[in-house]
Formats: C-alpha cells, structure tokens, sequence
C-alpha cells in the first residue's frame, strides 16, 4: 500500500518542477503567414506576418532611420530596411515575444516577362547588434498588369 502512495507523489513532484523558458539574447525570429503568393506589380502587397523572441527585450530603435528588420528579394543583391520602434522600454531587459506584420509594397517585375517568381528573405538585428536567425517565405508569383 505504501508503494501505491508514492508513485502519485513522485509523480507530482516532477510536474511541478517545471523550467520556466530561458530565451535566448540573441532575437529568434519564425514565419507566421504570407497574406497572399501571387500579386500584380505595382498594385497588390503582401504582408508577411512572423513571430519574434528576444531575452533581453533590445530589439527596435527610436531613431526611424535606424533599421532594425531587413528584407531581401532573392532577385536583387542588397536587401531593403525597414523600422522597427522599440518593443520595450529602453533601458529594461525584459523577455519579450510577439508577432509583427512587413508590407512588402510595389512588387514589380525585373524583366520583359509576364511573370517572375521570388521569394524574400528576412531578418532582425537588435540593439546590441546580434543579428536573429533569417527565414525564407514561401514563392511569390508577381504579374505583369494586362492593360
């Protein structure tokens, strides 16, 4: 009868020493969604929404012209960079996590087709300069307008 009382006990004792999850300071960052694979150029957007992990909660910038998110198309050599705004208080190092949504706006094709494919290539670089993990999203179809 003692071994029966135990068991429960020993087992209870493990599920409440749970670990609370240490994130790491360097920013993770992972595909969400894409709100749409196929656009025509210079009309359509797609955003492009994922999901940001950061330890000591450094990532944005005050100053609007300093980049924080940059994203690439895999058609063009140099990546475009946008602005993040600070996602906690300067100052304080604070775990966070979240989701945040780019617009990617006039998508235009680079040659004399109807059509090209791309994909785009994202990544983060918080205040401390650590740079996150890139993620790719899925291909994007960009059409020429038919007027």
């Amino acid at each position: 009868m003692r071994a029966a009382i135990a068991i429960p006990l020993v087992a209870s004792l493990l599920t409440s020493c749970k670990k609370e999850e240490v994130m790491p300071e360097v920013p993770e960052i992972a595909l969400v969604s894409m709100s749409t694979q196929n656009v025509t150029e210079f009309e359509d957007h797609v955003t492009v929404r994922f999901s940001y992990k950061d330890g000591d909660g450094d990532l944005g910038r005050t100053d609007p012209d300093d980049y924080t998110l940059w994203v690439k198309d895999a058609r063009l050599e140099n990546p475009d960079g946008y602005h993040i705004p600070p996602l906690a208080p300067e100052g304080s190092e604070v775990p966070i996590q979240g989701e945040l949504e780019v617009e990617l706006h006039a998508l235009f094709l680079l040659g004399s087709s109807s059509e090209e494919q791309t994909h785009y290539t994202i990544h983060i670089v918080d205040r401390a300069g650590n740079r996150s993990n890139e993620f790719t999203t899925g291909t994007i179809t960009i059409n020429r307008d038919s007027l």
